[in-house]
Order: C-alpha cells, then sequence, then structure tokens
C-alpha cells in the first residue's frame, strides 16, 4: 500500500528527482530556512552585477556606462564641494539606517522610518512656529528633542498595535508614512504656510539660531556629529552592554529569549521608540541643517533608502557608516549625470537593483545541493 501513495504523479519513495519517468538527476535543490547569513563577499557581488545590470539599461540608451559611472564618481568624491554634498545626504541615511537597524535586531521590520523621518521634521518646526521666543540657547536643544520624542511616539503607534493586537508593523510601519505625509501636505498648504513665500508650500524660513551651524562654507552641518555619536552608541550599546546581548538573543532564537526570562514585548516598545526617534532626529537635522524650513516634499525617500542601507551593511555600525556614503554619493551623482542628459534618477535604479541582488544572495545562501544517491 505504500508504494500506492501519490506526491502528485509520482511515487513519494521518488519524490524530488524523475526515476519514474526514467530519468534520475543525481543532485536537487532544496531551501533551508535556517541557512547562515550570506557571506561578506556576496554584497560585493551584488553591488557589481547590480552596476552591470545598470550598465546595459545606460548602454541601450546610447550612452557610455563606464563613461556614467565615472561622472557619478566624480561628481561625488571628486571635489570637496561634492564630498561635502555626499555627507549632508549621508546624515539622513545613517540615522534612519541606524534606526531601522537596530529594529532588525529583534526581528521587528520597521519599514516606518520615512513617516518617522516626517513626524520628527514637523515636531522641530512647531517649536519655530509656536515658541518663537525661546532663548537663544534653548530652541536647537528644544527642537533635537521634539524630533526625537516626535519620531520616537511614531514608532511607537506600530509597536503597540504588534504587541498587544497581533497587528504586523510592516503594515502599520508602511500605513504611517502616509499618514505622516499628509499631515505635512497639511500643515505646509494650510496654517504654517509662508504669507510671504509666493504661495510655495513651506514654513518661514527659519531664524539663524534655529538653523544647526555647518562647517565653514559647507552645507555640511553638526547633524553629522549627532550621526556619529549615535553610530558609536549603538555599536557600544550591542556589542557591550546586557540589553545588547538580549537584543542579538531575541534576533537569534526569540524562543530561546522567552525561556531565558526575556520580557520580548518590552524590548519591542523600547526599540520602536529608539528606531523611530533615530529617524526622528534625522527629520530635524534635514529641516533645520540644509532646508532651513519645512517644505513640501522634505524627504526624496530618506526612510526607503535607509532599508536598503541596512540590509547593504547587515546591520554593522561600521557598515552602516560605508552604506550610507555610498549611497549618499549615489544620490548627489545622480545630480550630477544630468548634465549629460541623463535623469537624476539613475541613482533610484541603481539602488533598486542593488536591493534585488542582495535579496537574491540571500536566497541563493539558503539553497543547499543535495544527493539524490
Amino acid at each position: 500500500m505504500s508504494e500506492q501513495r501519490t506526491a502528485g504523479s509520482l511515487p513519494i519513495e521518488n519524490k524530488g528527482s524523475l526515476r519514474g519517468a526514467g530519468l534520475r538527476l543525481p543532485y536537487r535543490l532544496e531551501i533551508d530556512p535556517a541557512g547562515a547569513n550570506s557571506p561578506w563577499w556576496v554584497t560585493v557581488v551584488a553591488i557589481v552585477l547590480a552596476l552591470i545590470a545598470c550598465g546595459i539599461f545606460i548602454s541601450l540608451n546610447g550612452m557610455n556606462p563606464f563613461m556614467v559611472y565615472g561622472k557619478m564618481v566624480k561628481g561625488a568624491f571628486g571635489s570637496t564641494f561634492g564630498l561635502t554634498e555626499t555627507l549632508v545626504k549621508a546624515i539622513p541615511l545613517l540615522l534612519c539606517g541606524l534606526g531601522v537597524s537596530i529594529a532588525y535586531r529583534i526581528s521587528v521590520w520597521n519599514i516606518g522610518a520615512e513617516g518617522q523621518f516626517v513626524a520628527g521634521a514637523m515636531a522641530a518646526t512647531a517649536i519655530t512656529v509656536y515658541l518663537p521666543h525661546l532663548p537663544v540657547y534653548l530652541t536647537l536643544p528644544a527642537m533635537v528633542v521634539a524630533g526625537i520624542v516626535a519620531g520616537g511616539l511614531w514608532g511607537l503607534l506600530t509597536a503597540i498595535p504588534r504587541n498587544y493586537f497581533g497587528v504586523n508593523e510592516l503594515i502599520t510601519s508602511l500605513m504611517l508614512n502616509y499618514v505622516a505625509l499628509l499631515a505635512l501636505n497639511y500643515v505646509v498648504f494650510g496654517p504654517w504656510k509662508d504669507p510671504k513665500g509666493f504661495n510655495f508650500p513651506g514654513s518661514p524660513m527659519f531664524k539663524a539660531a534655529e538653523t544647526l551651524p555647518t562647517f565653514g562654507t559647507t552645507r555640511l552641518h553638526v547633524g553629522l556629529i549627532f550621526a556619529i555619536i549615535a553610530v558609536l552608541v549603538y555599536a557600544f550599546v550591542v556589542r557591550y552592554t546586557r540589553w545588547g546581548y538580549e537584543l542579538r538573543l531575541i534576533g537569534a532564537n526569540s524562543e530561546a529569549a522567552k525561556h531565558a526570562g526575556i520580557r520580548i514585548s518590552r524590548h519591542v516598545l523600547v526599540v520602536m521608540v529608539i528606531s523611530g526617534g533615530l529617524a526622528g532626529l534625522a527629520g530635524m537635522s534635514e529641516v533645520s541643517g540644509v532646508a532651513h524650513r519645512l517644505m513640501y516634499g522634505i524627504s526624496p525617500g530618506y526612510g526607503y533608502t535607509a532599508i536598503i542601507v541596512a540590509w547593504l551593511a547587515k546591520l554593522n555600525p561600521l557598515g552602516l557608516v560605508v552604506a550610507s556614503v555610498l549611497f549618499g554619493g549615489l544620490i548627489v551623482g545622480g545630480y550630477s549625470v544630468q548634465t549629460i542628459g541623463l535623469p537624476s534618477s539613475i541613482s533610484s535604479m541603481i539602488q533598486g537593483a542593488i536591493l534585488f541582488f542582495l535579496i537574491a544572495g540571500g536566497m541563493a545562501g539558503k539553497l543547499r545541493i543535495r544527493s539524490n544517491r
């Protein structure tokens, strides 16, 4: 009787081969869900394959891909101006990337950094709108605190439904992005709109006391110091503290963490507040250090790009720095190729291709070759 049971049209004993049809393959591919993370060189291969794939599209557009990539590198890193602009773009990517990385440490998939970024930018601007007469020495600290608190609360709105109602955080964090963007549109087109702004959707320009100091004559601002401090704290906490050990244990094996007495729900709440707070700090840094006003489209998608940054860095602190600078350079390099007739969106195409090959590499790392003999 056991020989009559079937899986599809073949006996179970022949599953994975075609012996019943007269053909037997010597090996088969299986997916091992518990497969280890892909090695570091997979990331390098993913970047190379992404550049090759995008180079094909550039060639079909009648351009030399080597010339285009050279133009992008020169525009992003070939001058003091290009390098400082790259670092300006890297600041929000690094802060948001840190935020999503600490959430991913415990397998909480926060993709709401974009909304948390916007919430932080709005809260910092609210200080300038509703408390314009604060002492000079309190203005920037109040804006920093407001940005962190607003981003943290926005992250908490994702953690609470996940903990107490079993709502998937992917859905809530994504939907809250649109809520934040709609709130941004409301205030810049409505109550916070600059009456002297010639109908431009934005708040009044910040006063000098409301803007972050810059380095020399560049646009590079002290938000860079915020980001560096955040990286150092992240690296130390995750590596050397008990709380960081608990985060690593939860991410590696949540069941073992439960048996060890770790309250995972409490960690989810704390981590999402920190994650959102870092993205909120990025929003404050952008609105105060670069734009000097809250305006429509304050973020070109930093929160979403930060997800790719975190994947590329594999949550490693040093990797996050390198990946943020790389993607900051992609953004600045994308602007530079406009002079040769290509749209700046080429940087988005490269970012998407890198993510695609990273995911493909991660899946390939879980494939195992098994013998049918």
